[in-house]
This record gives structure tokens, C-alpha cells and sequence, in this order.
């Protein structure tokens, strides 16, 4: 039974009372602009996203999540002669022989051999269905696909957001990190969103290196936790790559005693996928699955700069794993007090276990 499971390895250990407001809806302007809370063992302290390079040590290295967000939410119809029925598809991950994986609703609208209409140069026909998801073939591949996507689609924007309003032009732009470059992901890595050119040239000038990986994030980083054990939960998996030039830069300044800082619970979740062991690593590609809670050993991440997180989410766990569930528990209530914004367009927090 729960009851029997020690502290940390229960669902409701993660939960909490978030008020409703502040939920963000759109991000901070200038994006570095943004609350920062700094938790260390022992304090709290509130600053600002851009006095990161006053905060961090020369030599210390951020990881940065290089995914491309697509504009994976589309929204067509189905015609049946003279019955048109209004369909809204979410791509999930792409699937074998250039298809994908994708959300359908209302899925029961859609026969298999069907055609939806997204636009007069993108259709998609719905090959078969597994498990409440749909897998779909697109008219168009490759370059002509990715452009015709473009101008059909819209930011998948993440529930909590869309609850409250709808997708829109700035989205394409504040859902998307300044250097994302490898598409593929249909969800940002938000820690991220908060760096602007100007925060990247004074973190430079102070010193601070940065490699890039790639994981691209999928819609099951928005899936709930459906048992309260958490050793019965399955991590959604999703596809990542570090490069032999990020492996050797992490690894040189592990060897140096300096500081490697993933930028997002994503780009922590590959590192740790691909560490060889205490303070190594070797480049990596394929997905991973890895499920951080308290009990985790850390190989590669010395700390990690994030947003705020779900109640009752895994992301929830991996904080805790990092820093301690006592010690998230209260980093979180400091930031309802005083009123931090939540989620993927809110404030962010830097979480340095061994202190400053």
C-alpha cells in the first residue's frame, strides 16, 4: 500500500496549493527580464533573470537545449460530400516511414483512409489509431512538408495556457528558445525562454561557457502521474543527441573543478542519460526514458536553473531529487508568497544544492 512507502516515493508528496493567477499566460518582457529565485541549502533569495552573470563563476558551463519547437497543433476538416466535420490534430513525435504519431480530436469523426484538410497545400490521412492516439501520413515530406507546416500550424501551446486562451503570433516567437535550431520538439524547454542576446554576451563576458544538446520535448512531459507508487510510473521517452564536441567541452570542465549547469529539466534528464559515470560523459543519441526522483544520483549536473513546476509532476520529483523534497517544499512556498509566476512562461529559479 501508499501508506507504507517512505517519504518521496508517494505522488501526494508533490503536491501543493497553487493559486490560479499566477498562472503565467504570456512570458516577461524583455524575456531577461524575468523573477529569478536563488535556493541554496540553506537561503532564498530573489533576483532577476539578468543578474545571472553576477550570480555565476567563471568557468562554469550552462547546457542549453538546442530543440526547435514545431507548429505541431493544426486545425482542418473532414468531408463526407456534403458533411464537413472540424478537426484539431496535435503532433506528437514523428513515426517510421515519414509518418507520425499524433492526437486527434474528436478522434471518432475520423475513419481510417479519411482525409483531413489543413490548408490548400497540407492533408493528412489518418492510417490507424492506437490507444486514443492516431497515426498519420502527411501529402508532403522533407522541406515542402516543414513549409507547408509552418504556415498551417500553431505553437502547441502547453493545456494549462490553452485552457486560457488560444495560440497566436506571438507565440511563434516567445515559444521558441533564440537559439533553437534542430526541429522536432513539441513543447519548449521554458528555462530557456528567459535568455536574450544581451544576457548571452554578458554571461560570455563574464566567463560563463555553454554547450549545446539537443532533446526533443515531447506532449508527455504534460502527462499526469496516474499511480500514487511511484516506482509503477513509465516515463514517456523521448529522442536526444549529444554530440561528441558537447561530451568533450562538459567533460573539460568537469576535469577543471568548475560548475555544469543544465539550462531545463530537459537538457539535466540527457546529460544524466548519458553520463558514463561520477563526473563523465560520452556522446549519446537515441531516446531516453530516465525517471529522476529523490534517490537519484547526480553524474554530470552540479545545478540547474528552471521554471516552476506542476503540482504533483515529474519535473516535481527531479527538483526534489536534486535539491531535497523538504527543501523544494519550502523554495515553493517562498515563490507562492511572493508571488513568482508559474509554468512554462513564468518566472524561473536556480538550484544550487552544494551553495553558492
Amino acid at each position: 500500500m501508499s501508506d507504507d512507502l517512505p517519504e518521496g516515493a508517494r505522488l501526494s508528496d508533490y503536491d501543493f496549493d497553487l493559486p490560479d493567477e499566477l498562472i503565467a499566460t504570456r512570458p516577461a518582457r524583455p524575456r531577461s527580464s524575468a523573477r529569478l529565485l536563488v535556493a541554496t541549502p540553506g537561503r532564498t533569495a530573489d533576483r532577476i533573470v539578468t543578474d545571472l552573470p553576477e550570480i555565476l563563476s567563471p568557468g562554469d558551463r550552462l547546457v542549453l537545449n538546442d530543440t526547435r519547437v514545431i507548429p505541431a497543433r493544426l486545425r482542418g476538416k473532414r468531408h463526407r460530400g456534403e458533411a464537413v466535420a472540424g478537426i484539431e490534430v496535435t503532433l506528437l513525435e514523428p513515426a517510421p516511414e515519414g509518418r507520425w504519431r499524433a492526437l486527434i480530436k474528436p478522434l471518432r469523426k475520423v475513419a481510417e483512409g479519411e482525409r483531413i484538410v489543413f490548408s490548400d497545400r497540407l492533408s493528412a490521412t489518418l492510417i490507424g489509431r492506437d490507444d486514443g492516439q492516431a497515426l498519420i501520413a502527411f501529402n508532403l515530406t522533407g522541406a515542402d512538408f516543414d513549409a507547408a507546416l509552418a504556415e498551417a500550424g500553431q505553437m502547441p501551446l502547453p493545456p494549462y495556457i490553452e485552457a486560457k486562451r488560444r495560440a497566436d503570433e506571438r507565440d511563434r516567437v516567445d515559444y521558441q528558445t533564440i537559439w533553437a535550431e534542430t526541429p522536432g520538439a513539441v513543447a519548449a524547454p521554458t528555462a530557456s525562454l528567459h535568455f536574450d542576446a544581451d544576457l548571452l554576451a554578458a554571461l560570455r563576458a563574464r566567463g560563463v561557457t555553454m554547450t549545446h544538446v539537443t532533446l526533443h520535448v515531447g506532449a508527455g512531459t504534460f502527462l499526469p502521474v496516474k499511480t500514487d507508487d511511484l516506482s509503477g510510473h513509465k516515463m514517456h521517452a523521448e529522442w536526444g543527441e549529444v554530440t561528441q564536441t558537447a561530451a568533450d567541452e562538459i567533460n573539460a570542465t568537469k576535469a577543471a573543478g568548475h560548475r555544469v549547469i543544465p539550462v531545463g529539466t530537459t537538457a539535466l534528464r540527457l546529460i544524466e542519460s548519458a553520463a558514463t559515470g561520477r563526473g563523465r560523459i560520452a556522446p549519446w543519441r537515441g531516446p531516453t526514458d530516465i525517471f529522476i526522483r529523490p534517490g537519484f544520483t547526480f553524474q554530470i549536473a552540479d545545478a540547474l536553473m528552471t521554471n516552476f513546476h506542476l503540482p504533483k509532476s515529474t519535473l516535481m520529483m527531479l527538483v526534489s531529487a536534486l535539491m531535497g523534497l523538504e527543501r523544494m517544499r519550502a523554495v515553493y512556498a517562498h515563490a507562492i508568497e511572493q508571488r513568482y509566476r508559474f509554468f512554462s512562461y513564468g518566472d524561473a529559479s536556480l538550484l544550487l544544492p552544494k551553495g553558492d
